[in-house]
């Protein structure tokens, strides 16, 4: 199994371009399935879950060429197999997306219970509430979703909390509803616009994608198109993130600046000088970081999924900065690892206050989640010594080629066998 070996102590410099969305990317590769015409993607990550999704898809039926260069295409001509089976489920939650799709194109579908996962629980009662308003009949059975439906029709959806993935399998199963859809307390993340664009680009008529309220007139059918991926504003904030904790000076391209207000402003609390302009991000920082304290929310707050990497700042930041967890009640688990290394750091249920120590040390760690893993990357370049860290097989799921970027800053960084 693959690890990550960190030399740290060294300063960041150099430039580093961003990849394409992984949050952006997989809901769109299950839009594929709303028409019989192909899609042709760019600036798609080379991610695992961007490969389990494909293998998900060519298992329902969809013909997905070789991804190169950022590109694939997808073509749903024919739907053989409308399920998600519970192997594929487990490894990606996002596999859930098919749902909403399948039922809008085929009347059918069979998917999985996601279940638990390693950083809280994510009900799919949102989509399932949903989808029943939209005129489906829908019953879980061995584990499974069993879902049915002539026609979906239009609905007014209030959703009882705020949900990505259910604001996204809704729009996407309301795109091919008989009807309007009104779906109220939407989620309002980029990704979400992002998806709304390509949908557009097929032929939906979607008003609202970034707000609260979305509105979508459905369409008998929809048909191919061409779509580019937004950057991965995660990604972006990672290194940001980096840069802030290690020191130097990086330029950040093919990035979106508009999608990261709340990161951006963290940032230069703890003291990073940040220009944007266009697609590029340029950060410097010299000295020692300011502890900053923060309170994840759903978009446009601050994001649950930069919360792990601004711990390993705060780490070695000077002060004390309270984080507050929101979203996930169960995604302080990098607390202990970072411990390791020598994090001053007391968690209070979904608060955790960490007092800024001047060094780090290397240690053996292991990642337990997809952000988890980035902030032992952080924590390890700006650590003293080596730091190893296991189970990387995480940040595969959701960071293209991370150690070979970091290393173009001059970061000591290899994966190691």
């Amino acid at each position: 199994m693959d690890k990550l070996l960190i030399r740290g102590g060294r300063p960041l410099e150099g430039s580093v371009r961003i990849s394409g969305a992984k949050n952006s990317a997989l809901p769109i590769m299950c839009a594929a399935l709303l028409t019989e015409d192909p899609l042709a993607l760019t600036n798609v990550p080379r991610l695992m879950d961007v490969r389990t999704m494909a293998k998900l898809l060519a298992q329902i039926g969809v013909e997905a060429g070789t991804q190169s260069d950022g590109r694939i295409t997808l073509c749903a001509s024919k739907v053989k197999n409308p399920e998600a089976p519970y192997e594929l489920v487990k490894t990606m939650r996002a596999s859930v997306l098919v749902l909403g799709p399948l039922l809008a194109r085929c009347g059918r579908a069979r998917v999985s219970l996601p279940g638990g996962c390693a950083i809280g629980q994510r009900p799919v009662d949102q989509h399932i509430k949903g989808l029943q308003a939209m005129g489906a009949r829908i019953y879980v059975e061995h584990g499974y979703m069993i879902a049915a439906a002539q026609r979906l029709r239009g609905a007014h959806i209030l959703m009882d909390l705020v949900t990505v993935t259910g604001t996204e399998n809704l729009m996407m199963a309301a795109a091919l509803a008989q009807g309007t859809t009104v779906l109220e307390n939407a989620a309002r993340e980029p990704e979400v616009v992002d998806l709304a664009r390509c949908l557009a680009a097929m032929g939906a008529r979607i008003e609202g994608a970034g707000t609260g309220t979305i509105r979508v007139e459905g369409v008998r059918t929809l048909g191919g198109a061409e779509h580019a991926v937004m950057p991965d504003r995660i990604e972006t904030g990672t290194f940001l993130a980096a840069v802030t904790a290690a020191g130097g000076k990086v330029r950040l391209l093919g990035a979106a600046p508009d999608t990261l207000e709340a990161t951006l402003d963290k940032l230069k609390e703890a003291g990073a000088r940040i220009a944007a302009t266009g697609d590029e991000i340029e950060i410097e920082m010299e000295g020692r970081p300011k502890s900053v304290s923060l309170r994840t929310a759903p978009y446009p707050g601050f994001a649950t999924d930069m919360q792990a990497q601004f711990m390993a700042l705060d780490a070695v930041a000077s002060g004390t900065g309270v984080i507050t967890e929101t979203i996930f009640e169960n995604r302080f688990m990098h607390a202990l690892e970072l411990q390791r290394l020598g994090a001053d750091i007391a968690i209070q249920g979904n608060t955790a206050v960490v007092k800024g120590v001047e060094r780090l040390q290397g240690a053996n760690v292991m990642a337990t989640d997809l952000r988890a893993s980035a902030s032992l990357v952080i924590a390890g370049l700006v650590a003293q010594g080596e730091t190893l860290i296991e189970r990387i097989y995480h940040l595969d799921r959701g960071y293209e080629e991370l150690e070979k970027k970091f290393a173009a800053l001059g970061a000591k960084i290899e994966r190691v066998k």
